[in-house]
């Protein structure tokens, strides 16, 4: 495996982000950038204030084609926190067919006081803007691995390095925790075979929703919220759809009467034709 990691790395060297994407990208953060800022100062004094230690974590993280890069993340993890468990996790997650749920949902010991909703909310990665900047990465595209997880790839794995990693992609918005890892897989071949700015612009569209549903998915009261929300539409339609009931049954209810006063009106008139012979001969008789 060793050697299939280096042939790879080898061989993508080099390889540019086609031009459109890297524009998407340069624009796309200088519109936000304001908005950026401000946010990733709250969530620097959440940590700074929260625990000791440097606000940003640095990591080797592999990229397009096999190409290795330093992955900026705010760090959400105690100082000199073990990554054993992280390891066997990982390795857990790709030899089975269970859902890919993070350790954050095991009340990991090992995150820093509001670790775990910075996490869910996608906030801890905004750094990785900067690689972005750099060209490491793009806005849209596979999750960039650590270098044990790669090792440990099935061949048609790497595939997924056929682009650019990204801060969110085709499985982000597809399910996610809720995915195998080869379910992670195929979607991220999937967009490496179907990239395209429409494809990209469809991704980001459906990104802020997908970090509410995983945000809410570690936060109680967030949880809470967003059942209300869907039980009180829900009600809404049922209500609804018993208002319509009732307003067709009044409609078919109207409707019988109506044909029960034309049924009226014709048995009248039939009567009254029947009549008018009968009268016609008497008339004649007196003649």
């Amino acid at each position: 495996m060793q050697e299939t990691f280096n042939s790879l790395k080898l061989e993508g060297a080099g390889v540019p982000v086609p031009l459109w994407k890297r524009a998407l990208d340069l624009i796309l953060v200088l519109m936000a950038s304001p908005g950026l800022l401000l946010l990733g100062a709250a969530v620097a004094a959440v940590i700074k204030l929260g625990s000791s230690g440097p606000i940003f974590f640095c990591q080797p993280r592999v990229g397009y084609k096999g190409k290795e890069f330093t992955c900026f993340k705010f760090r959400t993890m105690r100082v000199n926190a073990e990554t054993e468990s992280h390891r066997l996790h990982t390795q857990e997650l790709i030899n089975s067919q269970a859902p890919m749920t993070k350790l954050d949902a095991r009340k990991d010991p090992r995150l820093i006081p509001l670790g775990a909703v910075l996490r869910a909310a996608g906030l801890d990665e905004l750094p990785q803007i900067l690689n972005v900047l750099r060209g490491d990465m793009s806005l849209v595209g596979p999750r960039p691995c650590i270098r044990y997880e790669c090792e440990q790839y099935a061949l048609w794995h790497w595939q997924r390095f056929d682009a650019a990693p990204g801060l969110t992609g085709l499985w982000q918005v597809s399910g996610k925790n809720r995915t195998t890892f080869d379910e992670m897989v195929r979607l991220d071949i999937e967009y490496c075979k179907r990239r395209s700015l429409g494809l990209d612009i469809q991704i980001i569209l459906k990104t802020v929703p997908a970090l509410w549903q995983q945000y809410c998915e570690v936060n109680p009261t967030a949880r809470q919220s967003r059942n209300a929300r869907q039980g009180g539409t829900t009600a809404e339609h049922a209500e609804h759809a018993e208002q319509t009931d009732r307003g067709r049954e009044r409609e078919r209810g109207r409707g019988g009467e109506f044909a029960k006063g034309a049924e009226t009106l014709m048995e009248s008139r039939s009567k009254t034709l029947a009549a008018k012979p009968e009268m016609a001969g008497l008339s004649g008789s007196a003649r």
